[in-house]
């Protein structure tokens, strides 16, 4: 897949993407979340070569039930209060089929390890205020206890409250600044 954007850096448009992830709750069912507070760049050079920065505030996790995020904010989890950001550096990007594969080092709670995202590329068009934008969708699946987040509870019937597997997904926008 051919993706051709504009050199130069481009900034996340926070207000315009949602950094989330869905985890199996008690096995019957998914809880969802999103991270409210990111940053991110993308540098494109002149030669294609593409740079991915981002970091989300753990402090901003929002599932929607406020015993449940400040269960997950705590040391139980992400501990926002001694590593206040999950962040995320490329290392590479690599066409796949009508796709790519971002690859590089996801950072939570200390421990980093690499990570392959499947990004599909959503264009590249010049807003009506004048600024030129790009969009993405990536996915992946990450083992939380890779990251040290081990806390669960087991069932009465059987299993474990929380699944080890988190599905992260990104529905994102960047903005251009110019070189």
């Amino acid at each position: 897949m051919a993706v051709t954007l504009t050199p130069g850096t481009w900034t996340l448009d926070a207000g315009h993407s949602e950094l989330g992830l869905s985890v199996r709750h008690a096995g019957i069912s998914k809880v969802r979340a999103i991270f409210e507070e990111a940053t991110g760049t993308l540098k494109v050079s002149e030669d294609g070569t593409t740079d991915v920065n981002g970091s989300v505030k753990a402090a901003s996790f929002n599932s929607k039930n406020d015993d449940r995020d400040a269960h997950v904010r705590g040391e139980d989890f992400l501990d926002a209060e001694q590593y206040p950001e999950l962040t995320f550096v490329s290392t590479g990007v690599k066409p796949s089929g009508e796709t790519f594969d971002l690859t590089g080092e996801l950072t939570i709670r200390g421990v980093s390890k690499n990570v392959t995202f499947e990004v599909e590329f959503g264009g590249q068009a010049v807003d009506p205020f004048g600024a030129t934008r790009a969009g993405f969708s990536a996915t992946t699946s990450i083992s939380r206890k890779d990251f040290g987040l081990t806390w669960n509870a087991a069932l009465e019937a059987g299993g474990v409250l929380v699944s080890d597997t988190v599905k992260i997904e990104l529905d994102v926008a960047f903005v251009h600044q110019g070189e």
